[in-house]
């Protein structure tokens, strides 16, 4: 009975021993701090790791979370300036600096940061309409967090930061909102259309202003240069024609021909005369009927062609027959076109001297027979 009682005694002492233990044995974890009272008093604080009190005369009442610690406050109705009433929610980053002050100087300080950033946030947005509202968060959290940290600095807290999360206003004012912005960008949407209308219309006119200037150039080169070449080409056509005449005068003036080459000649155009499908009527010159008769006979002679050629004439000198080349636009190529003309004039001038220097058939005092006159002989072929 005895060794019974002795073991309830040890089993209890045993107890004792385990209660007093963990009373005097604290462990605090890191980023705490534990606020310790004897007998109601405030006796320490206890930093984090393991930490000795006395048992059954001190308790450790409050364990204070030193962290930075994130507070979201429901939406609160807010009235603006211009009697709008608005639902603002606030984001509070604060974080407990003197645990003793926090434990002591206010009883819960959570809600005393969301009522004094209700308050606070009332007096701010109350001073201003709802377009500023919408438009200076950042002027509101810097005004928020300085009046917070000057109030709460008494309670041990520091806020570091404060969001406005989201500013609501009425559905009537956000349908207002909408079609205002609606508008504002209907109307944006307008100018850029007719801007853009506008420079298209503009770069459209250069475009046929430059197209017109380009084409108005082309034709005007393309008829400089059409007239150039006219030009030219009516040089070498005198020049071509010039040096044909001086051909046949020195051919007719170096053959001497008679009579009985002219009415072979007249022979030969016959067959020219006849030519054609219409000809169905001829007219032959008298000329023809003449050198006919001359062929056959030398009675009849032709005005103009010497009967007896006297021998041969002396030679013109029709000059070089050698084309003109052709220079370039301007005072060259008109100097060149007046001496083709000038040398053209002067082979017809010795033509026609060298003609009047040879004894005419026609003149009683050179010793020929007068004849009637005649047509202009065509030219030998």
């Amino acid at each position: 009975m005895t060794g019974a009682y002795v073991l309830i005694l040890l089993a209890l002492l045993f107890i004792f021993v385990i209660t007093v233990l963990a009373k005097t044995v604290r462990i605090v974890p890191q980023a705490r701090a534990g606020i310790v009272e004897r007998f109601g008093k405030y006796k320490g604080t206890l930093n984090a790791g393991l930490n000795i009190v006395v048992p059954f005369m001190d308790k450790v009442r409050y364990l204070i979370d030193l962290r930075e610690q994130v507070v979201s406050f429901p939406p609160q109705p807010v009235i603006t300036e211009d009697n709008l009433v608005v639902s603002i929610d606030t984001v509070i980053y604060f974080q407990v600096t003197d645990p003793i002050a926090a434990t002591y100087e206010i009883a819960n300080y959570i809600q005393a940061v969301e009522q004094l950033t209700m308050t606070t946030l009332r007096n701010i947005v109350g001073g201003m309409d709802l377009e500023e509202t919408l438009t200076s968060r950042d002027e509101i959290n810097t005004r928020l967090r300085g009046v917070l940290d000057e109030a709460t600095g008494k309670w041990g807290i520091r806020v570091n930061r404060v969001e406005l999360k989201g500013i609501d206003p009425p559905p009537s004012i956000k349908d207002s909102m909408e079609k205002q912005m609606r508008a504002d960008r209907d109307k944006r949407a307008a100018i850029l259309t007719a801007e853009g209308g506008r420079q298209s219309a503009i770069l459209t006119a250069e475009g046929q202003k430059q197209s017109a200037i380009l084409s108005a150039e082309g034709d005007r080169e393309s008829q400089i240069l059409r007239a150039q070449a006219d030009r030219e080409a009516a040089i070498l056509r005198a020049q071509g024609e010039g040096q044909a005449i001086q051909t046949v005068f020195q051919a007719i003036h170096d053959g001497n021909p008679d009579q009985s080459l002219l009415a072979y000649q007249y022979l030969q155009m016959m067959p020219k005369i006849a030519e054609g499908d219409a000809n169905k009527v001829w007219v032959i010159p008298s000329e023809i009927t003449k050198a006919l008769e001359g062929l056959g006979s030398s009675v009849h002679e032709i005005a103009g062609i010497p009967k007896d050629s006297g021998g041969p004439r002396t030679r013109v000198d029709m000059g070089s027959t050698e084309p003109v080349k052709l220079g370039g636009s301007g005072a060259l190529g008109d100097a060149e076109l007046s001496a083709a003309s000038a040398a053209v004039q002067q082979a017809i001038a010795a033509a026609e001297s060298a003609a009047s220097d040879s004894p005419s058939t026609d003149d009683p005092a050179a010793g020929g027979t007068p004849n009637p006159p005649a047509a202009e002989p065509p030219s030998v072929q």
